[in-house]
């Protein structure tokens, strides 16, 4: 039989020490024993070496049942910080807006600044500010309107990022993980951290924004469906697609988003398909579908529900994703 590797068991117990402590933001030794099955001398340690790291802090003492009052430990949800930072538009204007996220997933700063056109040196510097305002960065998430691969944007709605490797720029400036996000999987991932509808569903995402094309997200039991490079859901290249970026009547719209939506129920046939857009109602939209669905039967029968925050979702799915990969850096020392 194989022995454990230590070095790996410490880092299991370790992280499993670390969840509870952010669970409980407050504990004994003894009761994180009891939380975690761990024996109180492997606490002992494990407590030791969080608390030298600066990911625990001495909290206050409480009674122990008679003995010496029991030291309480503080989880330090300031030990490592996110930058997160995106797109988008507002009131007409193009802003990058970006936030410094702790483990709690806190806000400790947020900004927005306007960027008619993308200035990649002027985004770098952005990445710099904070940094210098809060040196316990430890990773950094760019939401884009478009796909990466290999550090360089490929596909987006934006033409002056595509062919761009400013990730990479950024990586290699300040030595930090850069993890890069489409905006519509971040925004329907965002949409199921928040109503909790993600395990055992497929849940579809369409953002149509104005003047760009449009685009989706696809969540299946809580995961994200990406497909090669990253490029599923680019709906934007589907045969006889509109001129996205002219104006198009009410009519229209809602025709070319009901062929949409039947391509989509055809091939994925999802529980629900969030549609993000600001251009049709409630009491438009639904009897336009019905007829739709009349005249052009389907496989399956999706619940169809009309979003106004995308932006929301899109920094909540953003953030979330962050952190998460933020969370899998925090290995302890050997």
């Amino acid at each position: 039989m194989r022995k454990a590797n230590p070095t790996l068991m410490k880092e299991i117990n370790l992280n499993h020490v670390r969840e509870v402590m952010k669970q409980l933001e407050t504990a004994t030794k003894p009761r994180l024993a009891s939380m975690t099955g761990l024996s109180v001398v492997t606490i002992n340690s494990l407590v030791k070496e969080l608390h030298e790291r600066g990911e625990l802090f001495e909290d206050s003492f409480v009674p122990s049942g008679g003995g010496r009052p029991a030291q309480t430990y503080r989880y330090n949800y300031d030990f490592s910080l996110a930058l997160v930072m995106y797109l988008k538009e507002e009131q007409g204007q193009e802003l990058v807006s970006a936030a410094v996220v702790n483990l709690e997933d806190g806000i400790l700063a947020r900004e927005n600044y306007k960027m008619p056109v993308l200035d990649r040196a002027y985004f770098r510097s952005i990445v710099g500010h904070f940094i210098s305002l809060y040196p316990a960065i430890k990773i950094i998430g760019i939401g884009i309107p478009g796909q990466a691969v290999n550090g360089e944007i490929t596909v987006s709605s934006h033409q002056e990022l595509r062919g761009s490797r400013m990730i990479k720029e950024i990586e290699a400036e300040f030595g930090l993980q850069v993890l890069v996000e489409n905006d519509v999987n971040a925004a329907i991932s965002g949409y199921c951290m928040e109503h909790g509808e993600a395990e055992d569903q497929c849940i579809s995402g369409i953002y149509f924004p104005r003047r760009y094309p449009p685009g989706m997200g696809i969540v299946l039991d809580g995961k994200v469906i990406r497909g090669k490079n990253g490029m599923s859901g680019e709906i934007k290249f589907l045969p006889d697609s509109p001129d996205w970026m002219s104006e198009m009547s009410t009519a229209t719209f809602v025709d070319v988003v009901c062929r949409i939506l039947q391509t989509v129920n055809a091939v994925l046939a999802p529980d629900k398909i969030v549609i993000y857009q600001d251009r049709v109602g409630e009491e438009l939209w639904e009897p336009a579908w019905r007829l739709y669905c009349e005249h052009h039967p389907m496989p399956s029968d999706p619940e169809v529900i009309l979003q106004n925050t995308f932006q929301q979702d899109f920094e909540t799915g953003l953030r979330r994703m962050t952190l998460k990969g933020l969370q899998s850096n925090l290995a302890p020392t050997s």
